[in-house]
């Protein structure tokens, strides 16, 4: 998700011109918006890094210049909204009840302590990680170091002194705070480094990982609408229909991905993600030296 602060570049993709401004549909253009919304909503909740398959995907689809940027944007803020449906009762709760009630106050406050890390080495390295790190060989390499982390992480006897994300303290939310920032690095996975994090720093898996998914409105929603005001240039009535097919593709398969994901921790660990991480970084790196693959920085 880390276009957001840092942004990417490329030259491959251009919206096909539409002569003499007449409207119609490309399929080939809208199958690639499917495939980019469908690889952004499986992978923005799971430790496996929407950013580093964003950025791989895009390369081999050749989707992956400024405007393929602010596509990324826009179906990534779609997959917030698979998140507040699927806690739409207990954020309204919270936001109604925050003025008299310690416990929701608490939880928004935690919440903002954990998003300003990340937004603050965001914004002041932003530049710099654009320039060295998005590119196929450092995605490929963070995938196996990530997977190395979660695998080391998952081995340790972990002492849960937090079951619950009303039980968290303003340090608990500063930790993950951290923990989240490290996502800056692409192919990292913001999701797998504050589930990891949070374990490691004393929360159950469960109030690790739905801290994760609160920890994700503010930090997707604030980091896309900043993105779209400096990228507003770009913004085209002619790539609404695109726009339409990635953000409904990314809200429905992120959807159905928090669900399971929510099922999934409370009887899993996360070492298969870890073993698929190894697998597909091993493939980025070999069809990249071999230059079997074309991958576009």
């Amino acid at each position: 998700m880390w276009g957001f602060f840092c942004g990417r570049s490329g030259s491959a993709w251009t919206p096909p011109v539409r002569p003499n401004q007449e409207v119609g549909l490309d399929i080939v253009l809208l199958g690639k918006a499917l495939i980019m919304g469908v690889v952004e909503g499986l992978t923005e909740f799971l430790p496996i890094s929407s950013t580093g398959h964003l950025i791989l995907a895009g390369s081999l689809l050749n989707f992956n210049d400024e405007r393929g940027k602010l596509f990324e944007i826009v179906i990534q803020s779609a997959a917030i909204l698979a998140v507040v449906l699927e806690y739409r009762g207990r954020i309204g709760k919270v936001l109604a009840n925050a003025g008299s009630d310690p416990v929701a106050r608490r939880l928004l406050i935690n919440v903002g302590i954990a998003f300003l890390p990340l937004a603050v080495l965001g914004l002041a390295f932003g530049k710099i990680l654009k320039a060295h790190l998005f590119n196929a060989p450092t995605v490929a390499t963070t995938f196996i170091l990530g997977a190395f982390v979660i695998l080391w992480a998952e081995r340790r006897t972990h002492s849960v002194r937090v079951h619950s994300v009303d039980d968290m303290t303003a340090l608990d939310a500063l930790k993950v705070g951290i923990a989240q920032a490290f996502a800056l690095i692409p192919g990292t996975s913001r999701s797998g480094a504050t589930i990891i994090g949070g374990m490691l720093f004393g929360l159950s898996r469960q109030a690790a990982t739905e801290f994760t998914f609160f920890l994700a409105i503010p930090t997707l929603g604030v980091a896309g609408l900043y993105s779209l005001y400096k990228e507003r240039a770009l913004l085209s009535a002619s790539d609404l229909d695109m726009w339409a097919v990635g953000m409904l593709a990314s809200f429905v398969s992120a959807f159905f991905c928090v669900r399971w994901l929510l099922r999934y921790v409370s009887t899993h660990s996360f070492v298969p993600f870890a073993w698929y991480r190894i697998a597909f970084g091993l493939v980025v790196l070999a069809t990249w030296l071999t230059g079997s693959v074309n991958w576009v920085d």
